[in-house]
C-alpha cells in the first residue's frame, strides 16, 4: 500500500527497491541511458509512455512529498505548454499542403501536422524533466560525491571542494537575513524596487557577502590541506557506497521503460526519428 496519509509520492518502507538507497552514480549513468535514446524519439506516443511510466517508477519507488514533487514539476508544465503553442502556431518550416487542417482564424493556419510537432516536444520537455527530478530528489549529495569519488574516480579534492562550497549556500542566505535585519534596526529600511535602489542594495550586501565567502574559503583550504586533501596518494573512506544488484533492477527498469515506448509507437505505426525540429 502507498504512503498516502503522510502526503508522500513512496512506497512503503518495507520496498525492495527505494530510490534513495541506490547509488547515485549508477542511477545517473542510468538516468543519462534513457536520456540518449529517448532524445532520438520524436513521437507523442513513445514519449508519452515514458513519461507516464517514469512518473510511475517515482510514484511507487521514491520517498517524495507529492506537493513539493508538483511544486517543482509545475514549471516545467508550463513551459511545455509555451513549446505547444509556440510550435502549432509557428512552425520552423512550412507545412506541407496535404496536412489536415485543424482550424484557422484569418493568416493563423493551425495543421494537424503542426500540432503533432508541438505535442512531441512538450512531452519531450515533461520527460527530460521528470527524469531529471526522479534523480536529484532522490539523491543525496554526500553520498553522490562519495559515490563518484568511489565509483568514477573522482578526485577527493574537487569533490570535497565542491561539497563544501555546497554547504556554503545556506550560510549565505542565513548572513544575509543577518544584514537585512541588522540595516533595518539600524534605520537602513526596506529597499525600493528601482534600478538606483537595487544597484545600492548590491553593493551593500554583496561585498560583505564576497569578503566572508573568501575567508571561509581560505579556512576551508587550510583546513583541507592540513587533513590531507592534496590529491596525491590513495585514500580510505569511513563511509561506502557500494553497488549492488538494486541498481542493475532499477537500469533494466528504466531501459525497460524506454523499450515500451518504442515498442508501442512501433506497434501503432506513429515511430519517428529527431530530424532537427525545434
Amino acid at each position: 500500500m502507498l504512503n498516502v496519509q503522510s502526503g508522500k509520492i513512496g512506497s512503503p518502507k518495507r520496498s525492495l527497491l527505494q530510490l534513495e538507497h541506490l547509488n547515485p552514480a549508477m542511477k545517473g549513468l542510468t538516468v543519462i541511458l534513457c536520456v540518449l535514446p529517448l532524445s532520438l524519439a520524436f513521437d507523442p506516443v513513445t514519449v508519452a509512455a515514458a513519461l507516464a511510466l517514469t512518473v510511475l517508477v517515482t510514484w511507487l519507488f521514491g520517498n517524495i512529498p507529492w506537493k513539493r514533487w508538483l511544486l517543482l514539476f509545475s514549471p516545467f508544465l508550463i513551459l511545455a505548454f509555451g513549446y505547444f503553442w509556440t510550435a502549432a502556431l509557428f512552425p520552423r518550416e512550412p507545412i506541407g499542403p496535404d496536412s489536415e487542417l485543424l482550424w484557422s482564424v484569418g493568416a493563423v493556419r493551425v495543421t494537424q501536422e503542426a500540432c503533432w510537432i508541438a505535442l512531441s516536444l512538450s512531452l519531450r520537455a515533461l520527460l527530460f524533466s521528470a527524469l531529471s527530478l526522479l534523480f536529484m530528489l532522490t539523491t543525496d549529495p554526500v553520498k553522490l560525491m562519495l559515490s563518484l569519488m568511489q565509483q568514477c574516480k573522482l578526485p577527493p579534492r574537487l569533490a570535497y571542494g565542491i561539497l563544501a562550497g555546497f554547504r556554503f549556500l545556506p550560510l549565505f542566505r542565513e548572513e544575509l537575513s543577518i544584514m537585512q535585519k541588522a540595516h533595518r534596526v539600524r534605520g537602513a529600511g526596506r529597499i525600493r524596487r528601482t534600478p538606483r535602489s537595487q544597484l545600492q542594495a548590491l553593493k551593500r550586501y554583496g561585498i560583505p557577502l564576497l569578503a566572508g565567502a573568501i575567508r571561509k574559503s581560505e579556512r576551508t583550504a587550510v583546513a583541507m590541506i592540513s587533513r590531507g586533501f592534496t590529491g596525491s596518494g590513495r585514500r580510505d573512506f569511513y563511509t561506502r557506497v557500494p553497488v549492488t544488484w538494486k541498481d542493475g533492477v532499477f537500469m533494466a527498469l528504466m531501459l525497460a521503460i524506454v523499450a515500451i515506448g518504442y515498442g508501442l509507437s512501433y506497434a501503432l505505426g506513429t515511430l519517428r526519428w529527431y530530424n532537427g525540429e525545434l
